[in-house]
């Protein structure tokens, strides 16, 4: 399923290597860059739209 999700480096990844990788869509996709093989978080658009807000808000 990954190959098919164009991915992008988090603007909110840290420049000491600790990277973020998303993909958003209809359903946002969250994964870790170094560990790219292992699990990846899922979330809908609002809920990852909400997580956006709530992080610039802070």
């Amino acid at each position: 399923m990954t190959s098919e999700i164009t991915w992008h480096k988090s603007s909110y990844s840290g420049a000491r290597g600790d990277c973020v990788e998303v993909s958003e869509g209809r359903t946002a996709h969250i994964r870790d860059t170094q560990n790219r093989t292992q699990a990846q978080l899922s979330v809908s658009s609002s809920e990852w739209t909400a997580l956006l807000d709530t992080l610039r808000a802070n």
